[in-house]
């Protein structure tokens, strides 16, 4: 957990510093800083920073970290779609089930995907009313809940 925090930070501090235009280029940044990561950690490392990218205008794309006021502005979008749209939740060893109002299974899939929780492998939002969340390796329904409750206090388990 550490190893990311860091990578996170050094992440950030070369989208920063200059203008990527692609994961090759920001991976081989990475491996002269001593992070020797896959295209896919990267990926993911991209994704929960809420990495974009924009034109320059002229010649391409670049990567853009957003400022602290956008990203919790966005985050705070997804935590009401998550609070508007779930009913219940439950849980056994590997997986955890959200259960949701009519329709609003993807966006509630949706927020908790961009939310970045440690504890989640990944999602699966159903036709209509429920999330099947696969737990890491590890980690438990508690785990879960109480990060949910840490980013919304709001949040019911019960």
């Amino acid at each position: 957990m550490k190893e990311r925090l860091e990578r996170l930070k050094i992440i950030k501090s070369l989208i920063k510093a200059h203008r990527i235009d692609s994961q090759d280029t920001l991976l081989q940044l990475l491996s002269e800083a001593g992070y020797s990561v896959t295209q896919a950690t990267l990926s993911r490392d991209l994704k929960y920073l809420k990495v974009g990218k924009v034109a320059d205008g002229q010649t391409g794309y670049y990567y853009t970290i957003p400022s602290e006021e956008e990203r919790k502005e966005s985050e705070k979008h997804f935590f009401q779609d998550f609070l508007r749209g779930y009913v219940s939740v439950d849980w056994n060893d590997s997986l955890f089930i959200v259960r949701t109002f009519s329709g609003h299974s993807d966006s509630v899939a949706l927020a908790i995907d961009n939310m970045g929780l440690e504890e989640i492998l990944g999602t699966v939002a159903g036709r209509d009313n429920v999330v099947l969340i696969a737990l890491k390796r590890g980690c438990k329904g508690e785990d879960l809940v109480k990060s949910l409750k840490e980013r919304m206090p709001e949040f019911d388990s019960e």
